[in-house]
């Protein structure tokens, strides 16, 4: 938008003038007392939805996955106090995704500050940890310059989250104030010099393996940089929950790292002389504890791409750094003229055996012919949404992602994501299938975020996998302590009564041969929709029983 001029307004009315000269055309929101000006500027705001949610963990996630589809920050409201900490989790999880977000915190008057007032917490403190940018406006006049500048925080460099305290009072405050034109993400385009090196270093190497996905990859980059690799020959390998950054099909795609890889990727990734990084952070999960690609990693060469230059070097001894955009690195990297190599090939071929499901023998419910069916009836974008437990662990082996924006699902493993997830990926995608993967004690984290997907008309389908455990930990009590079960059995309710309850249709599915034809019936239906999956707890992962666990 061009610069209005200044004119008098209050704080609250400010503020969504700046969130609509951004671009902003959702928030998420559990209201508070503390903001009532900006909630009642937001009713003469009709560019803006307000989406009103159960909790701020719900609030905070939608945000999060919001941003994740968009590339711009996702926009939460939530007051102060047990507000802001309940929506904590989200901050912590647009920060180890990656992923652009905002969260406003309604906050005390500014003459009660420091007394220790009703639900008072120093913001700034509390979140620096967990955020790019933490701050507090307390000069209404100021709200456009810090909003602004939230926008350019939230994307530039290593996409994540911002958070702005608003007092009060300050929000009442009658002001004269400029609004600044919308941010856009700074083009950060590759050194020349660089990828003149990346080229040497390249055609020197015998067995290259790219490890793909994170900050800011975007369709350009999936497409330019695949095709890319699919010329050169070179395995193209997701960072953990990083699968969709390109599509599966492509013939370079050797699979992902993470919890429970492909055994044959994991020794191609040990056996390469190079490894080319773009977008992954290589964090604990990707690297199975630093332990598959080490910070010296010797025997290796190793090149990172990555758009924040404070993540270059910072862990791994790094023999090219190259600080670029995902979309220009990859551009230019596709001007590269390697030597075409069969390795990708093989290393598809392997993708495509770990990833095709066989049943197991003697097993009620096995999740593995449950996902084929999925596959079979559900389109190649559908956006994937889940949370943390082992239930994910058969759609990340099964499931074959389209490209970027049809997976939501947090690299900071935090519970309860999926459902929120889906609320926010229908929200933007009505036109698309949209699926909500969450196990029983998951699914207890944000369930009440059905409501607002009923309330808020979103076409969802949810697959509920109950198992009656908290599945993650049994499997490491069994690994550590066999036999000795503490704290992780769960006594669940009639998951398919209580989504009929919020509005939502459902079905129980308690057998491997019923699943597809429930699934047939939750397709052909519209809004929310629940399948409740019930398994046996034996079957802990898609390769493994708790039995075999133990006795290892």
């Amino acid at each position: 938008m061009t610069r209005m001029e200044s004119r008098n307004r209050t704080g609250g009315r400010v503020l969504v003038d700046q969130l609509v000269a951004q671009g902003c055309e959702r928030i998420f929101t559990v209201p508070g007392e503390s903001f009532l000006a900006v909630l009642d500027a937001l009713v003469d705001t009709p560019a803006i939805e307000v989406v009103t949610c159960r909790q701020e963990g719900g609030v905070a996630f939608m945000a999060c996955a919001d941003g994740a589809l968009t590339h711009r920050p996702g926009i939460a409201f939530v007051t102060r106090g047990p507000g802001a900490t309940n929506a904590s989790i989200g901050v912590h999880v647009a920060m180890q995704d990656s992923q652009p977000m905002i969260l406003f915190v309604g906050d005390v008057d500014r003459g009660t500050r420091d007394r220790e007032a009703f639900q008072e917490i120093n913001f700034e403190a509390m979140f620096a940890p967990v955020a790019k940018w933490a701050a507090r406006i307390d000069d209404a006049r100021r709200i456009p310059e810090y909003v602004a500048r939230a926008y350019a925080v939230a994307m530039n460099g290593r996409p994540g989250p911002v958070v702005l305290a608003l007092p009060e009072d300050m929000l009442l405050d009658m002001v004269e104030a400029t609004d600044r034109p919308r941010v856009a993400r700074v083009a950060q385009a590759a050194d020349a010099a660089a990828i003149d090196r990346l080229a040497d270093l390249l055609a020197a190497a015998e067995r290259p393996v790219a490890i793909i996905g994170g900050a800011g990859w975007d369709h350009d980059a999936a497409r330019d940089f695949a095709a890319w690799a699919d010329r050169s020959g070179i395995p193209l390998v997701a960072a953990f929950r990083r699968q969709d950054a390109v599509p599966n099909d492509c013939p370079a795609y050797a699979g992902n790292l993470g919890y429970g890889p492909n055994p044959k990727l994991v020794a191609r990734v040990k056996a390469a002389d190079l490894l080319l990084v773009v977008g992954a952070r290589l964090g604990e999960a990707t690297t199975d504890g630093y332990t598959l690609v080490t910070p010296d990693h010797p025997g290796q060469r190793l090149i990172h791409v990555h758009p924040d230059a404070d993540e270059l070097g910072m862990t791994y001894a790094t023999d090219l750094a190259i600080c670029a955009t995902m979309a220009a690195f990859a551009a230019a990297a596709a001007a590269i003229d390697a030597p075409a190599r069969p390795d990708a090939a093989a290393a598809h071929g392997d993708y495509l055996d770990w990833s095709t499901p066989r049943p197991r023998d003697g097993v009620a419910m096995d999740l593995g012919p449950c996902v084929a069916a999925m596959r079979e009836r559900l389109p190649a974008d559908t956006i994937i949404c889940n949370g943390a437990g082992n239930f994910s662990g058969w759609w990340h082996r099964y499931w074959r992602y389209a490209g970027p924006g049809t997976q939501l699902a947090p690299t900071a493993g935090a519970m309860g994501y999926g459902v929120p997830a889906a609320v926010a990926a229908s929200l933007r995608h009505p036109e698309r299938t949209v699926v909500a993967l969450a196990g029983d004690g998951d699914f207890l984290m944000n369930g009440q975020e059905l409501a607002t997907a009923v309330q808020h008309g979103c076409d969802m389908l949810v697959i509920l996998v109950d198992n009656g455990a908290y599945g993650t930990i049994r499997m490491h009590q069994e690994r550590e302590y066999p036999g000795r079960v503490s704290a992780t059995r769960l006594a669940n309710p009639d998951f398919a009564a209580l989504a009929r309850a919020y509005g939502a249709w459902s079905e129980t599915v308690t057998r491997t041969e019923n699943f597809a034809p429930a699934l047939d019936r939750a397709v052909a239906g519209r809004g929310v929709r629940l399948l409740h999956v019930r398994t046996d707890v034996e079957q802990i992962t898609a390769g493994a029983t708790l039995s075999a666990i133990a006795k290892r």
